[in-house]
């Protein structure tokens, strides 16, 4: 007898609905899978043949073939554990029920205990696109399952369970949320509050500007000066996810496997931290199967690189494309995946080797030829790309002991989020978020600059010879700092402040 089981696949950060067919016929005792499976779903064979086993159930003893359509796509991970199991019962009449509406999907232990499975958001917002109004989930997954509504979302916990629910002998309840999708949740611990942060006023200002407009920053300085501390510091400034961004990012996290059991949506903007010795993979994503990698981990938050230049050169080269697209396509022999990337890049680097060739107060020790071999590590095009550079030195000692706190994040936090409001307002016509955004044609439009504004701007780029990127990116920055200061207009004042951002010649 044929049955037919519906389930779900990832391909990115889509779902794809994969059709469970069970033929069970005679012949010598065997199960088949066919469909383009991966190593996992090979083994679901024996998972499968022991779950039914030790859920009371005995395994049919004829020739079983399942085929997991279409073809043409990967099958990977054990998620469709679940629905071969109950395909092959109804095939062979043990069980009878209604599963037509539904979507299946689980790993199977050999007790007949359903398992966790990665990538449940997505399956279940492709149940609703696909109208089904059912879902079959593994209890652990119920939470973010539910976050899609219009779909009900059942809680599995066992193969017995699921087979009493069809039978009608013995019904699963309805997932119910627990928590609220409007909330913000409570206050993260962040790891540092800008008003513990001791001077380095002119930073924390740069960093204010970046948050507001979502631009790209580069602190240099010598060791101890507080840069990875003032980086740590930019989350608590960050406006706060709206419901849609925060499903945006959880959808991500749910396919890398990232999402805590305790809290399935992602509430707080997220902060990535890699270490220099990533692997191409684990930064920009890919693999032999690909999965996102640490700068779609940071979409909607902040991608911070700590000693910059240690980072390899092809990695570094990389980021050029996400930083203008916000997005990252990666290309295998089967097809070509994207994931999003828009995120705002902190970078730390020291000026030298030692670290010292800008400090005056220690004498560096590197060679001229060294100190240009290390600041090259970095290239032009991608130093363009950033918008916001600024020098972090030392904090002299009386800085230092003083007993008087600066201004916390939290009020910034309340310029940064009334900038964001004003930009939201500007570009509500327009699928742009923040200033960083903006195209030629946007900053033609909102960024008009008065007479005087022109010839201090075409002076700098005379002198400084900048790049028609670069006059781009200043023409941004400054629309941010007049929107943190409320001006519907940019003033002469606000190109003078996005000039002092650009880089300079160190050697």
């Amino acid at each position: 007898m044929l049955a037919k089981v519906t389930s779900c696949a990832v391909v990115g950060l889509e779902g794809v609905l994969i059709s469970v067919e069970v033929d069970i016929a005679r012949g010598l005792p065997s199960m088949t899978i066919v469909g383009l499976p991966d190593t996992a779903v090979q083994e679901s064979r024996e998972r499968v043949r022991a779950a039914i086993k030790n859920s009371g159930l005995p395994f049919p003893s004829a020739r079983v073939t399942v085929n997991l359509a279409p073809a043409d796509i990967r099958k990977a991970g054990p998620a469709y554990d679940l629905p071969i199991a109950i395909g092959i019962l109804l095939a062979n009449e043990q069980i009878f029920g209604d599963v037509e509406p539904a979507i299946i999907m689980g790993e199977l232990s050999l007790d007949g205990g359903v398992r966790h499975i990665s990538g449940a958001l997505p399956m279940a917002n492709q149940a609703k696109k696909e109208g089904f109004t059912t879902l079959f989930v593994p209890a652990e997954d119920a939470p973010q399952a539910a976050l899609i509504d219009s779909v009900t979302v059942y809680p599995v916990e066992s193969l017995l369970d699921l087979i009493d629910h069809l039978s009608g002998h013995k019904k699963l309840a309805p997932y119910e949320m627990k928590f609220s999708l409007n909330g913000n949740g409570a206050t993260p611990p962040y790891a540092s509050d800008l008003s513990e942060i001791k001077g380095q006023e002119h930073v924390k200002r740069a960093v204010e500007v970046a948050a507001a407009g979502a631009h790209n920053l580069l602190m240099s300085g010598p060791p101890g000066s507080g840069k990875t501390l003032i980086a740590r510091s930019m989350p608590g400034i960050l406006p706060r996810l709206d419901i849609d961004e925060a499903l945006d990012v959880t959808r991500i996290y749910s396919v890398a496997d990232q999402l805590s059991h305790d809290e399935p949506l992602i509430r707080h903007r997220p902060f990535r931290a890699p270490h220099h010795t990533v692997s191409y993979a684990g930064l920009i994503g890919g693999g032999r199967w690909p999965k996102p990698g640490e700068i779609s981990l940071a979409h909607r938050g902040v991608l911070f690189l700590d000693e910059l230049p240690e980072f390899g050169t092809r990695m570094l080269e990389m980021l050029r494309q996400p930083l203008e697209d916000k997005i990252v396509a990666i290309s295998r022999s089967a097809g070509s995946l994207t994931y999003p990337a828009n995120f705002i890049l902190i970078g730390s680097m020291n000026p030298c080797p030692c670290g010292f060739y800008t400090d005056p107060e220690k004498e560096c020790t590197c060679s001229v030829s060294m100190v240009k071999s290390y600041q090259k590590k970095i290239s032009g095009p991608l130093m363009d790309r950033i918008d916001i550079h600024v020098e972090v030195p030392r904090v002299p000692f009386d800085k230092l002991s003083s007993q008087r706190t600066g201004e916390t994040s939290a009020a910034v936090r309340d310029r940064v989020e009334a900038a964001r409001t004003v930009q939201r307002d500007r570009f509500k016509d327009t699928p742009l978020q923040t200033n960083a955004d903006m195209g030629p044609a946007e900053i033609r439009q909102f960024c008009p600059l008065d007479e005087t504004s022109t010839n201090l701007l075409k002076a700098a780029m005379q002198q400084m010879q900048l790049s028609a990127r670069a006059y781009h990116r200043i023409l941004k920055l400054a629309r941010t700092i007049a929107d943190l200061v409320g001006a519907e207009q940019i003033q002469t004042a606000h190109i003078a402040e996005a000039i002092q951002y650009r880089p300079r010649r160190q050697v």
